[in-house]
C-alpha cells in the first residue's frame, strides 16, 4: 500500500467506548466517573457513552447528572465525543415501532447527545435508511452527525449498507455518515470465544473444525449443517453460528468511503501480554486510516469480558490500556 502519510502528521485521536467497562460498571466496582478517569489516565480523551446503560433514568436526563457529566469532562480533560443509540423497534409487545415512532426516538436521542456535548451518534445497524433520511435535517440543525455502524457480518457491498450509502450520497448531508466497527476485520477466530465453548462442554474436535475453517478463510456458511451431521449440540451450534457472524474483509475498502467515516469502533476481544490484538490486525488497519487522512477518534470497544467472566477475573481497564498503548505506538505517538 502506498502511504505518504506519516504518523507524526496524522489527525487521528484516541478514545474509549464505555461499553468496554460494562463488567465493572454492572458489578458496581467502577462508577461512571471512574470510567472517565480511567480513559483519561491512558491519554484516551474522547469519551463514548452508552446512555441507555449508563444514565440513571434514561431517556430522562436530570440537570444534576448533566452537571456532573460536564464537571467530569472538565476535571479529567476529556471530551464528550459520541453517544450510542439503540433503536428499540420492539418496544411494544406484538408490533414494531412505526416509521414516525422511530424518527421520534432518534430525535430524542439527538437531543440527549446535544445535552451531553457529543457531536456524533452511533446509529445501530438495524436503523432503516428511510429513518436516517427523515432525521438528517434535524441532526443538521442540532449540529450532530448520525453515523451508521458498519458491523459484522455487514460490509460495504452488502445490500443493506448499499441502501444506506444511496441515501448518504444522494442527500450529501453533513449529518449522515459511517462508523466502521473493526469487528469486520477479524482475521483469526477469537480464542477467548472458542476457549469459552470448550469450558462450556463443546467437543474439542468440532471446536477445532470451526476455528480452522474460519482461520483458513474458508466458507463458513455450511458449518452449522456440518456440526449437525457430526452430532453437535447447542454449544457447538452457537460457536458455528458465531463463525458465520465474524468476517474478514479488506481494510482498504474503507478508503472508498472515507469522506463519510466520522468515528471508528476499535473493537477488540483480547489484547495479549505482547501488546497485540489476537484476532484483529490493527497493524494493517491503522495505515489505511492514515492513508485516508481519517480525522476522527479510534474508540476502544472491549468485548472479551463476557467470554472470560465464567473462569477468570475481568480486568477491562488493563485490556483497554493495552489497546491504547498499541494504538499510540501505531500512530507514532511519543512514549
Amino acid at each position: 500500500m502506498a502511504d505518504t502519510t506519516t504518523p507524526s502528521s496524522h489527525r487521528i485521536r484516541r478514545g474509549v467506548s464505555f461499553y468496554s467497562f460494562q463488567e465493572e460498571f454492572f458489578l458496581r466496582t467502577m462508577t461512571l466517573e471512574d470510567c472517565v478517569a480511567a480513559a483519561a489516565s491512558m491519554g484516551a480523551r474522547g469519551i463514548e457513552i452508552i446512555p441507555e446503560q449508563s444514565i440513571p433514568g434514561y431517556p430522562a436526563l436530570s440537570d444534576a447528572f448533566v452537571a456532573d457529566w460536564h464537571g467530569w469532562m472538565d476535571r479529567y480533560g476529556t471530551v464528550p465525543v459520541a453517544t450510542d443509540l439503540f433503536l428499540d423497534t420492539k418496544l411494544h409487545t406484538g408490533r414494531w415501532l412505526s416509521h414516525e415512532e422511530q424518527v421520534a426516538s432518534v430525535r430524542r436521542d439527538i437531543d440527549i447527545a446535544v445535552r451531553l456535548g457529543g457531536h456524533v451518534i452511533r446509529m445501530i445497524i438495524n436503523t432503516p435508511p428511510e429513518v436516517m433520511e427523515s432525521v438528517a435535517g434535524y441532526a443538521e440543525e442540532r449540529g450532530v452527525r448520525l453515523l451508521l455502524e458498519v458491523h459484522a457480518p455487514f460490509h460495504y457491498e452488502h445490500p443493506w449498507i448499499l441502501q444506506h450509502l444511496e441515501v448518504m450520497y444522494r442527500l450529501r448531508s453533513p449529518a449522515l455518515g459511517l462508523m466502521p466497527d473493526m469487528g469486520t476485520y477479524v482475521q483469526r477466530f477469537p480464542r477467548v470465544v472458542s476457549e469459552r465453548a470448550l469450558r462450556d462442554g463443546a467437543r474439542p474436535e468440532l471446536v477445532d473444525l470451526i476455528v480452522r475453517t474460519y482461520d483458513n478463510h474458508e466458507d463458513t456458511h455450511a458449518l452449522m449443517d456440518i456440526v449437525n451431521y457430526r452430532g453437535g449440540g447447542p454449544v457447538e451450534f452457537g460457536l458455528a453460528r458465531q463463525a458465520t457472524h465474524y468476517i474478514w474483509s479488506e481494510p482498504k475498502a474503507m478508503l472508498d468511503h472515507m469522506s463519510l467515516i466520522g468515528h471508528i469502533q476499535a473493537k477488540f476481544y483480547e489484547m495479549t501480554e505482547d501488546g497485540e490484538e489476537y484476532s484483529i490486525p490493527y497493524a494493517q488497519i491503522v495505515p489505511v486510516l492514515l492513508q485516508g487522512d481519517f480525522d476522527g477518534y479510534l474508540s476502544s470497544e472491549y468485548e472479551g469480558n463476557r467470554h472470560i467472566q465464567d473462569a477468570f477475573p475481568v480486568d477491562s481497564v488493563e485490556q483497554v490500556r493495552r489497546q491504547q498503548t498499541m494504538l499510540a505506538r501505531l500512530l507514532g505517538e511519543a512514549d
